[in-house]
């Protein structure tokens, strides 16, 4: 993970820049001499979530072996073998992604279509996360 977290880590400065550039380039071409806070503040925070997860992948890198990935002298058999966990079988993410689109579909439509979907994604999340407490293949 060591190349992921430089990436990161390396970017994250780029966008704080960007954000003063952005600042200061909103100020001089307005006509009442203001600056457009939003964006700024969006730049900034994009710089800060990037950050954020260039700091996560640090700490995850020191926790994990070195992967073929971070090797120089790293053959592709070494990358054989499990991967992770992961649940193929699983049908929580599409009542996620219904609930989701519910939830969109509230905003352009009417506001009570909220109040479906919200439960109905909080069941899916939930099941979804405790799927594999039941054991393998056990829906």
């Amino acid at each position: 993970m060591k190349i992921e977290t430089r990436l990161f880590i390396a970017g994250a400065p780029l966008f704080f820049l960007a954000a003063i550039v952005y600042g200061f380039w909103t100020y001089s071409i307005s006509p009442d001499g203001h600056w457009e806070p939003v964006g700024t503040l969006g730049i900034l925070l994009v710089g800060a979530m990037v950050f954020m997860v260039g700091f996560y992948l640090m700490l995850t890198a020191k926790r994990i072996d070195e992967r073929p990935e971070d090797s120089e002298n790293a053959e592709i058999a070494d990358g054989a073998g499990d991967q992770g966990v992961f649940a193929p079988w699983s049908w929580w993410p599409l009542a996620i992604a219904g609930s989701a689109a519910l939830a969109f579909l509230a905003m352009a439509v009417g506001w009570w279509i909220m109040g479906i979907a919200v439960p109905l994604g909080i069941i899916a999340l939930i099941g979804w996360v405790f799927e594999f407490s039941r054991g393998t293949h056990a829906h």
